[in-house]
């Protein structure tokens, strides 16, 4: 056992020596070379770019209305008639089935007459249910105006940006697969 420890220390003195050897001389060459390569080079750094002076913009925006004031929203309701002053939903009515429902989960599936009144069938959920005009429908106060062989007219009563009342019309459309 000590022959061999001896032997790899020697063995490894050895290929020590011979890298050093070796290793001295290309080293050597190479530094010379890589020194003549860059005896002309030095680090070149651009300068940097010539800043622009700011020049202000003056706003002359200062005499028109601004969209910001909740006042601007109330003017043009009153100028177009639709002012939310007399529009008001009736809160202390009971609800209707379908008034538990957003309008956009709710389709119309078809139609029926009966003794000259038109009714719509409708799918709310997994429930079917027969409408007609004057029913409520959907989560904004939407009241049934009209039924169509196709469609529902539905106008509901929203507050808008200012908290006033509005009314808007929708529609419900017959689904593919109806009739």
């Amino acid at each position: 056992m000590k022959y061999v420890t001896h032997l790899t220390v020697a063995a490894s003195i050895a290929g020590t020596m011979s890298l050093v050897a070796c290793g001295g001389e290309e080293q050597s060459e190479l530094r010379q070379e890589l020194a003549t390569m860059t005896k002309d080079l030095r680090g070149k750094v651009d300068p940097l770019p010539q800043v622009k002076s700011f020049e202000p913009v003056p706003y002359k925006g200062e005499s028109m209305v601004d969209p910001f004031v909740p006042g601007r929203i109330v003017v043009t309701q009153a100028a177009t008639g639709g002012g939310g002053g007399g529009v008001q939903p009736d809160l202390n009515r009971p609800k209707e089935p379908l008034e538990a429902f957003p309008m956009e989960t709710i389709q119309m599936v078809g139609t029926l007459t009966q003794n000259q009144d038109m009714f719509a069938l409708v799918r709310a959920g997994a429930n079917l249910f027969r409408v007609k005009k004057g029913n409520y429908i959907g989560q904004n106060f939407g009241v049934i105006t009209g039924i169509a062989e196709g469609q529902i007219s539905v106008k509901e009563v929203v507050q808008d940006s200012g908290g006033d009342w509005v009314e808007r019309s929708t529609s419900l459309q017959m689904q593919g697969g109806g009739k």
